[in-house]
């Protein structure tokens, strides 16, 4: 790129159709991921996989987080083209699969492929952006990035349900397809463009960290078959915990783990929100169709008010800005987080109406709204030079993996009280996830002359 388009903005040439094309993905993405949400209910019934329904999510969360390390390191050897268009030939072939399933085993299996192209794709587009953009425009496509998952989140699970209800949920599935050629082919010229620049360094393969994050996506899976295993499913499920703690601790900071005061609290905070939220909304829509008679179109609007209040209280916490500390905006997220998802609970246990639940979500999606672009800028604001890539990475990883975990945990929360009040198991769980976010928040914040830096250092073996 010449020096003057620096001037130029990103609905300008020459980055008209990279943006277009780029903003279509995150859309497309965005889209799908509440789409699946809301017909999923559906889609249980109908292939008769129950016992799947939490994998079918947490799957996904985990195959991600091994597309996001390995898609990162492929960027930095030899840039972030075959990354993305690799990305997106998984992430089509997922589509197809769970598209085109008869069974549960087999959309769950598209799942955990579209999950492996999803999360490379995320993070090649993020380099795409460095290699692209000129900084002065970064803030601009970052915005439309954000943007383009705000518009998904409002007619996406509608849409879903209409789709589902007047043809059939596997379209939900292939009807994405045909959008997301298109939208790459868009993004190519401005691929080609960076290609031509040189490569100044190579980087070498972290098949160390690659081989943690499949670890870490093997536990999850482990974790969610457990319960299929007769005699043995509690000792799988315990290794399987064990060795998730153990796969995840070289990707995050030192000290996440034990919430240590500063960066590494921040990390683990949200995960736990991730776990949290995510670990309930994706049962409400089930609830209110399995026990309160709702279309998959109403239902998926509860996730569309949410979604609102997410957007809501974002915009809010940024024009706030400093009056509003980040440590304290974590905190009230946090504590609204934990009252929905307990209004959830006590709807779900005690029959009230659903409203109950349905404005309670509304706080829920307020509160991330407030505490997730706080989490980020704090990561930042906590991280050096050398060490931004693998704090942001870290904070990634931590956001996919508490989902994950939480909606394997909730898969056998939900097997184990079957016959009796599964719902109301899975809040009750989520709900003690939530007091442990509402606990940790306040430790994201150092303490007056405390050295932020040393909190930031990743583990030795990988800082690199």
């Amino acid at each position: 790129m010449t020096s003057d388009t620096s001037t130029a903005g990103i609905l300008r040439r020459p980055y008209l159709l990279a943006t277009v094309g780029a903003c279509a993905l995150v859309f497309l993405s965005a889209f799908e991921s509440l789409a699946v949400t809301t017909i999923m209910p559906l889609v249980s019934r109908d292939l008769d996989g129950a016992t799947l329904y939490a994998l079918a999510f947490a799957g996904p969360l985990a195959t991600g987080v091994m597309g996001m390390v390995g898609a990162g390191n492929w960027s930095d050897r030899r840039g972030p083209a075959a990354p993305l268009y690799a990305s997106v030939a998984l992430f089509v072939a997922g589509l197809l699969i769970a598209g085109t399933a008869g069974s549960m085993e087999v959309l769950v299996l598209g799942r955990l492929v579209q999950g492996l192209g999803g999360g490379a794709m995320t993070v090649a587009l993020y380099v795409l952006v460095a290699r692209v953009y000129p900084p002065t425009l970064h803030p601009k496509i970052f915005a439309a990035f954000a943007a383009s998952w705000v518009i998904p989140s409002l007619v996406g699970p509608f849409a879903a349900g209409i789709v589902a209800q007047l043809s059939s949920w596997h379209w939900v599935f292939l009807g994405v397809v045909g959008l997301v050629v298109p939208a790459l082919l868009m993004v190519v010229p401005a691929v080609r463009g960076m290609d031509s620049e040189p490569v100044t360094e190579t980087v070498p393969w972290a098949f160390g960290r690659m081989g943690w994050a499949a670890l870490a996506a093997l536990t999850v899976l482990a974790l969610n078959l457990s319960a299929e295993v007769p005699g043995v499913g509690g000792v799988i499920a315990v290794v399987a915990l064990v060795l998730a703690v153990v796969a995840v601790r070289p990707l995050v900071p030192r000290g996440t783990l034990v919430a240590r005061r500063g960066l590494p609290s921040v990390i683990l905070t949200r995960g736990l929100a991730s776990a949290a939220f995510f670990g309930a909304e994706v049962y409400l829509p089930y609830l209110l169709t399995e026990q309160y008679a709702f279309t998959p179109t109403f239902a998926g609007l509860t996730l569309t008010g949410a979604a609102l209040a997410w957007a809501g209280a974002s915009a809010l916490q940024g024009r706030l800005g400093s009056k509003l500390a980040d440590a304290l905006a974590v905190k009230i997220g946090a504590a609204l987080v934990l009252v929905a998802i307990v209004l959830a609970l006590v709807t779900a246990a005690l029959a009230l109406p659903a409203a109950i639940a349905i404005g309670g979500w509304i706080l829920a999606g307020g509160g991330m709204g407030l505490m997730y672009p706080r989490l980020s800028v704090m990561t930042l604001a906590l991280s050096t030079p050398d060490n931004q890539g693998f704090n942001s990475a870290a904070m990634s990883i931590s956001d996919s993996l508490g989902g994950a975990l939480a909606l394997a945990a909730t898969g056998l929360v939900f097997q184990a009280f079957a016959t009796t009040n599964p719902f109301a198991g899975v809040f009750a769980l989520t709900a003690v996830i939530a007091v442990v976010g509402v606990v940790i928040a306040p430790r994201v914040a150092t303490r007056a002359g405390a050295s932020e830096t040393n909190d930031a250092q990743p583990e030795p073996s990988l800082h690199k």
